[in-house]
């Protein structure tokens, strides 16, 4: 690694998430790993319980804001798309600003509630819940350059839809939390001010087939794949070549509402 440019971050974590079942279901899917400085990757498990295995949205909301609260500048690499194509904000009027597409899209599927899951309120259309969808045709134009599937392409594999649905809301949660001391990118500007912690979207394929499996399950692999990125490329002076791609004027707009992929240049 190069350290003739110095580090900016402290700690790496990539989560491998998972929209199934509720808010406070175990999920197996559910993964975090976390490097510091220049250790290597680690999965972090969730506390110990006897109701819990495995980590739940709300617990990894909750592990966040502790780490955020009191740690050292770190970049969080999550694998749900963070917004929506242009073609949504269309079709609801809705203003090209990210903090009320969060507001109006929390309104209409509120996944992060007891008891509320993607699928119930997919299933619950006709008592207006719902009335906020898209078109599996839609991607967004960081999912065009990767071909990544749809943020509305439900039930195939691969598909992220859910764990998008289900993920807005707890963004909306740090946002809340953490209205200055968290970057949100590229929302918040393409360049993080030095110091902030910063959270972007992440798609786990385009490293981890690259890197050794182990004894890893796919979902763990994927997580340890962006710890291990974010923490090499930082490390190699490398990331502020990622926070500002190569896009055309038109396109940074787009994407600055739409939202980008770190690590697509």
């Amino acid at each position: 690694m190069s350290h003739n440019v110095p580090a900016r971050f402290a700690r790496y974590i990539g989560i491998d998430y998972s929209g199934a079942k509720t808010a406070d279901a175990s999920l197996p899917g559910l993964r975090i790993y976390q490097a510091e400085g220049d250790t290597p990757p680690r999965e972090v498990l969730p506390p110990p319980s006897a109701r819990r295995k495995y980590w739940s949205r709300r617990g990894v909301f909750n592990w966040l804001s502790k780490q955020l609260a009191v740690g050292p500048p770190t970049i969080i690499g999550i694998d749900h798309g963070f917004s929506f194509p242009l073609a949504y904000f269309e079709r609801y009027a809705l203003a090209p600003n990210w903090p009320d597409f969060l507001a109006d899209f929390q309104a209409h599927w509120p996944t992060d509630q007891d008891e509320i899951t993607v699928e119930k309120i997919r299933r619950s259309a006709s008592d207006g819940l719902a009335n906020r969808s898209g078109s599996a045709r839609w991607r967004r134009l960081c999912e065009q350059r990767t071909k990544a599937k749809s943020v509305f392409h439900f039930d195939v594999p691969g598909s992220v839809a859910k764990s998008t649905h289900a993920g807005l809301p707890w963004l909306r949660r740090l946002r809340e939390q953490f209205p200055s001391s968290l970057h949100f990118w590229p929302f918040d500007g393409w360049l993080p001010p030095a110091g902030h912690s910063v959270i972007t979207e992440i798609y786990p394929s385009l490293w981890s087939h690259a890197l050794p499996r182990a004894d890893r399950t796919p979902d763990q692999q994927d997580a340890y794949a962006v710890a291990t990125w974010l923490q090499v490329t930082d490390q190699q002076g490398l990331l502020p070549e990622y926070f500002q791609p190569l896009l055309s004027p038109s396109e940074a707009e787009m994407a600055g509402i739409e939202g980008w992929i770190l690590g697509v240049k």
